[in-house]
């Protein structure tokens, strides 16, 4: 299976970098994620998530390592999340970090927590100093 790369750019919106390593198993979400057609960007991550999950099969660390996402890049997390939580159940070894700057702790804390209770994930917050 190939990898997935999307270098990410900005131009009236913040488009995120994508970086799915299919042999490694380590995906990194990071940049913004403000886009005009949101739902469309992340069903190409979803499709090839799930595609991976019936594929390779291998343990899989997901980095979140986005300094700003908008109301509907939040929804489409959540779908990354949910697909997740499916391959964990599944018997797939799920790892998911979620990086933030020290002192935005409290507030991705509050995130965080959001998401773990929407999609029954365990998330590791993991803080730097810049």
């Amino acid at each position: 299976m190939e990898n997935l790369y999307i270098e990410g750019y900005q131009d009236n919106y913040y488009v995120p970098n994508v970086d799915f390593n299919a042999e490694t198993g380590i995906f990194t979400l990071s940049g913004k994620s403000y886009l005009e057609d949101t739902s469309q960007f992340y069903l190409g991550i979803l499709e090839w998530l799930d595609q991976y999950f019936h594929e390779v099969k291998k343990p899989v660390q997901f980095n979140m390592k986005l300094n700003y996402y908008n109301t509907s890049s939040s929804r489409s997390i959540l779908d990354i999340f949910d697909l997740l939580k499916l391959y964990e159940e599944g018997g797939g070894q799920v790892e998911v970090n979620w990086y933030c700057r020290e002192i935005d702790f409290d507030s991705v804390q509050e995130e965080v927590e959001d998401y773990m209770e929407e999609s029954d994930l365990k998330i590791n917050i993991i803080t730097f100093t810049d």
